[in-house]
């Protein structure tokens, strides 16, 4: 029984190791609650303070609703927020585990991460040079929601589950674009949140 007990054991440590190396695991679920808080702050600053709304076009002289630099600007803002504290909890909760932050894994998980989030960026550009302003809360729902779906093979697999929700608003709030907000302040905001509470009792509790 002891033999039985430590063989275990010991493949239950041979497979937390291989982990470690193969996944990154130090996505804190406070992260996740924060960016949430940050998102759910950038849209009513963006729909009461700015009024801008999700369903707003460019006329045909190309002039843009007269707040959009102020809205680009508070996207900006929500997203650095967003990084800087994932990166500084990641950090502190690498440090518990005794891990570095930036290694192979992590480089791993920032390239392919990377790929859909800048091909979303100079779409969202080409858009906003379109004029079809509606159309951009949704496209970058979608291809945040396709980074976090191709991130799972290399941390969580709960990621891809978010991943696939915010594809799904996105892909509503292209055809409901009148709701383009809602539905961003649904993904970014709400689903975040419920993330990062879920990862917190799961893998930090």
């Amino acid at each position: 029984m002891k033999q039985q007990q430590d063989y275990i054991r010991d493949l239950s440590e041979i497979r937390s190791m291989m982990e470690r190396t193969t996944k990154f695991l130090s996505l804190s679920g406070w992260a996740g609650i924060m960016a949430g808080v940050y998102a759910l702050f950038g849209t009513y600053l963006v729909h009461e303070v700015f009024h801008f709304s999700g369903d707003a076009y460019a006329d045909e002289d190309m002039t843009y609703p007269a707040d959009l630099t102020s809205v680009i600007l508070t996207a900006v803002t929500v997203l650095v927020l967003a990084v800087g504290t994932a990166v500084l909890l990641s950090k502190q909760r690498a440090e518990k585990r005794k891990e570095h932050l930036w290694n192979p894994t992590s480089k791993r998980l920032l390239i392919n991460m990377g790929i859909p989030l800048v091909t979303g960026g100079l779409f969202v550009l080409v858009l906003i040079s379109k004029g079809l302003i509606g159309l951009v809360p949704p496209m970058t729902l979608i291809f945040y929601g396709l980074s976090l779906f191709i991130a799972s093979k290399f941390t969580y697999d709960d990621i891809k589950i978010l991943g696939l929700s915010l594809i799904a608003l996105g892909l509503l709030g292209s055809y409901l674009t009148e709701y383009g907000l809602l539905f961003w302040a649904l993904g970014f905001g709400v689903g975040h949140i419920i993330y990062g509470i879920y990862m917190h009792f799961k893998y930090e509790r």
